[in-house]
């Protein structure tokens, strides 16, 4: 079989609240709003799609979490001195401070991490 990841969906209460925090924060930009709803989002060659939901169920804390998401910084410092300009608050770490947790709208986690320095 040959099959290869095609873009990840997100379930979100609010697709265009989460379109703001992913655009404002994260420097999504958008594809395109489909049915007013469905909002289709890039950075780079990921692709995501908010879908709108109202099954939430957020974990505590990253290590608790079914799934995370890991965004790579070559200047650790410096993307979250930007990130925290933007309004984000960071919410722990994933056990070392060069592993940085947060959380979308919705309670999704994601890491911040330099690969080459962790």
């Amino acid at each position: 079989m040959n099959a290869e990841v095609g873009h990840i969906e997100l379930f979100v209460k609010d697709t265009l609240a989460s379109k703001e925090f992913y655009s404002d924060i994260l420097g999504f930009k958008e594809i395109e709003t489909q049915a007013g709803v469905f909002v289709w989002m890039h950075k780079g060659k990921l692709k995501i799609l908010l879908r709108p939901s109202q099954s939430q169920f957020p974990s505590k804390d990253y290590q608790s979490t079914n799934i995370g998401f890991v965004l790579y910084t070559d200047n650790l410092e410096n993307a979250v001195k930007e990130l925290e300009s933007k309004g984000l608050q960071f919410r722990g770490t994933d056990g070392s401070e060069k592993c940085l947790t947060f959380t979308d709208l919705d309670g999704n986690w994601f890491q911040l991490v330099n690969p080459d320095d962790h």
